[in-house]
């Protein structure tokens, strides 16, 4: 009966993140072609509470929260994927190359990794934006991948060397198979399970830190609308409008919260050893 319900609870947790996630894609990737309003558009009155027309209310200016929720998805989702995608490359290649190299180089990447991972992924990323002298959408998306990839290449290290102790390696070996043949054939695709969790999971941190980013005025600059910087906005107006900081909050909440059960969901599915629990 326990197990039953475990699963039980499993299944609708993972369901719980789906919708999550799903809703606020969904947002994301409808403001490309319509927003109930203009972001430029301060035809609202200042402040109004949330109502048939304003659906989250105004900000300060006159502007529609809703609107600026649905572009500031997109803009969490699109730093996310791309900060993630740079994290993946820059991190597999580097924790392949490092289970590969000699005991001395493998020892000196291993500590490299784990000096780049004492530093917070937002400190990282703040000194990459300081060393660009500029703040944009694309520099806010290659900080965050720089400081997300010693944490992939730490793990990608790991699980590699986990593979390459297997005894299939040692016979593809015996037959002539070339490094990079295993590492493409046998490699990469024992680990990627496994990655795909941990990629998760920093995609959630991603999420978090372009918020944080953009918070401290380092993000996207205007007219994107981040999380982040509505958060900014509305500290001021926080208890005459609270919901200018409220629904901001919620959403950011709300996705990394679905991230993160969906990671655990993914774990749930590819690790043997919690299937059954």
């Amino acid at each position: 009966m326990s197990r039953t319900n475990s699963r039980t609870g499993k299944t609708l947790t993972l369901w719980l993140s789906l919708v999550l996630v799903g809703a606020i894609t969904l947002a994301g990737v409808v403001s490309f072609v319509w927003t109930p309003f203009a972001l430029s558009d301060m035809a609202g009155g200042r402040l109004e509470a949330p109502n048939a027309t304003h659906w989250a209310g105004t900000d300060r200016l006159g502007r529609d929260v809703f609107t600026q929720l649905m572009i500031g998805a997109r803009i969490a989702l699109i730093v996310g994927a791309g900060a993630v995608a740079i994290g993946a490359v820059i991190g597999v290649i580097t924790g392949v190359l490092a289970a590969f190299a000699t005991r001395f180089l493998d020892d000196a990447l291993a500590a490299f990794f784990d000096i780049l991972i004492a530093f917070p992924t937002l400190l990282v990323a703040m000194l990459v934006v300081a060393a660009r002298e500029e703040s944009s959408l694309s520099t806010a998306i290659l900080a965050l991948g720089i400081g997300l990839s010693p944490i992939v290449g730490r793990i990608t290290r790991i699980l590699t060397k986990q593979v390459l102790s297997q005894d299939y390696i040692t016979a593809a070996r015996v037959c002539g198979t070339s490094w990079p043949v295993i590492v493409v054939w046998h490699i990469l695709p024992n680990i990627a399970p496994f990655l795909a969790v941990n990629l998760a999971l920093q995609f959630g941190l991603a999420v978090m830190a372009e918020a944080s980013l953009s918070y401290l005025g380092l993000g996207a600059p205007p007219p994107n609308a981040s999380w982040g910087r509505m958060l900014q906005e509305a500290q001021g107006t926080v208890y005459t409008a609270p919901w200018g900081a409220i629904f901001p909050g919620l959403a950011l909440f709300a996705l990394v919260i679905g991230i993160n059960l969906l990671a655990d969901g993914l774990r749930d599915r590819f690790d043997p050893s919690r299937r059954g629990a």
